[in-house]
């Protein structure tokens, strides 16, 4: 296995009880064996943030995927707290912060309104793209290359409408394809989200697989 595209996927979820989509989801990726799937809330149920080892963890990986729910347009707190306290100068940015540099970085999030919603003239008012402009910048700033985010919509119906199934084998063909190197980030400029143009590609071979 090419130790430089392995992934990690950092999964902030503080309900899980309740969670019908981000659960499998991240499960999901656990299947395969070049995914480092962290579930921070599990990790670290006080947000006492190891800062030494999750900056080992991001130093040991290609990829690094934050996996969320969308709350109030950003991200659950501990994904917060872990950037603010792991991506420190000097590691993550500054003259000498070089860590993270070439380094691809992307979201796969799940939303509770439908796609249309975000837009301008839908109930958010706001498109996904622009939403996410913080964490684009964080990448930017880090020098990691950002890709678009993997999205699943309206995820509260997303079981009993059958979309669940076909978005958990997309996710798991985005993976695959990371991994092989298969994306060239420079196509995804102007693009909103990823998920399109995973159907576009063809499939991978399942190497990997545990």
């Amino acid at each position: 296995m090419d130790k430089s595209n392995k992934i990690l996927l950092l999964f902030a979820h503080p309900s899980q009880r309740k969670s019908s989509v981000n659960v499998p989801i991240f499960k999901k990726a656990k299947e395969l064996d070049f995914v480092t799937a962290v579930d921070l809330y599990a990790e670290y149920p006080r947000f006492n943030i190891d800062i030494s080892k999750e900056q080992q963890r991001v130093e040991e990986h290609q990829i690094i995927i934050f996996q969320f729910p969308f709350y109030w347009y950003s991200t659950p707190s501990i994904l917060k707290e872990w950037q603010d306290l792991v991506l420190e100068w000097g590691w993550a940015y500054g003259a000498t912060g070089n860590a993270l540099r070439d380094k691809t970085f992307m979201c796969a999030i799940t939303t509770g309104a439908k796609e249309d919603a975000y837009n301008h003239d839908g109930l958010n008012h706001y498109t996904i793209r622009e939403l996410l402009q913080p964490l684009r910048q964080t990448a930017r700033l880090t020098q990691m290359h950002y890709l678009p985010p993997f999205m699943l919509f309206s995820s509260l119906k997303a079981k009993d409408e059958h979309r669940l199934a076909p978005h958990l084998q997309q996710w798991q063909n985005l993976l695959l394809n990371l991994h092989q190197g298969a994306f060239d980030v420079n196509r995804f400029n102007g693009v909103n989200i990823i998920n399109s143009l995973i159907d576009a590609m063809a499939t991978p071979n399942s190497e990997g697989k545990s």
